[in-house]
């Protein structure tokens, strides 16, 4: 590939426009797109699309765009670096997609084992649906996904799922949600879970992996919940659960620090109801060691008393 034309391409793209690309590299419109033709023909996709007097990146250009941002943003570095006199080593990047049912404070727990190594990784973490998260493994633009559920077989990519561990489920509530609804925390305790109908209930949405899990264990015991809203976010339900406006569940291995942080209290966690995590790579053996350290104290850390 002639990384000129890439550069042109990626200068286009970040001016919006060729003419104004042409003006910032001293070079005429003709010549500009006649070189950016030639890129896409090197690369066999349109890259290019006009809207109006503009032009965006198609789909394969919104990804060559990625690339060439990473390449050209390394490029600046290794220059400021040489000018500065600057001879340590550049912090390795570490892509680690989440699923974003996932809980943010799993999220927090699972990555911070990567940051104690030596020399610590930069960290990106997107974040979207599995299916998504996927093709970017697939495509090595990230290194590893942490998701609730396992691999599905239907997105036919070629990966491998590592269980990280468990976590039962516990059932938060705050103190003036006890209090609007004339009862006390013993109290509730002491008929859990069957005191779970008498109070509004917050819970994820339908389509996330935790929920039928939910609706399974509450009819095997007999409960008809009375839920208040659904939420995509988890954090959103907890801050409403601190509000007061129902009862929520959340991990049990993190009770105390969900207790601290949006003032709720503890009131059951069945032995019956467990929530997994896993990581998606693509190796069958783990080798990066920002990735093995994840593992690793996920399995000997965070789920380890679970």
């Amino acid at each position: 590939m002639n990384y000129k034309h890439l550069h042109y391409f990626w200068t286009v793209v970040r001016a919006g426009g060729v003419l104004r690309a042409s003006e910032e590299l001293h070079l005429s419109p003709q010549t500009l797109s006649g070189q950016i033709n030639v890129l896409e023909e090197r690369l066999g996709r349109p890259l290019l699309k006009k809207v109006g007097r503009n032009v965006e990146p198609t789909d394969a250009g919104r990804m060559v765009m990625q690339y060439a941002d990473e390449i050209f943003t390394l490029g600046q570095e290794m220059e400021d670096a040489l000018r500065g006199g600057r001879e340590a080593p550049r912090a390795p990047l570490l892509k680690v997609g989440f699923v974003d049912s996932v809980p943010k404070a799993i999220a927090y727990h699972v990555l911070e084992p990567a940051l104690r190594i030596d020399p610590a990784p930069r960290l990106q973490c997107p974040e979207g649906k599995l299916p998504a998260l996927m093709a970017d493994l697939a495509l090595r633009r990230v290194d590893l996904v942490i998701s609730d559920v396992m691999l599905p077989g239907n997105l036919g990519i070629k990966a491998f799922t590592h269980l990280l561990g468990g976590s039962g489920i516990a059932f938060f509530a705050a103190d003036k949600l006890l209090v609007k609804h004339a009862t006390t925390l013993r109290q509730v305790r002491a008929r859990f879970p069957k005191s779970l109908e008498n109070l509004p209930m917050l819970l994820p949405a339908s389509d996330s992996a935790l929920r039928p899990r939910i609706d399974a264990w509450l009819r095997r015991h007999g409960i008809a919940p009375n839920i208040a809203a659904e939420f995509d976010d988890t954090a959103l339900m907890k801050a409403f659960g601190r509000e007061g406006l129902g009862i929520f569940p959340a991990p049990a291995v993190l009770a105390k620090e969900i207790a601290r942080q949006f003032e709720v209290e503890r009131i059951g966690a069945p032995e019956d109801l467990v929530e997994e995590f896993y990581a998606i790579s693509i190796e069958r053996r783990i080798s990066h060691p920002g990735v093995a350290a994840i593992t690793e104290a996920a399995r000997s850390e965070l789920f380890a008393q679970a």
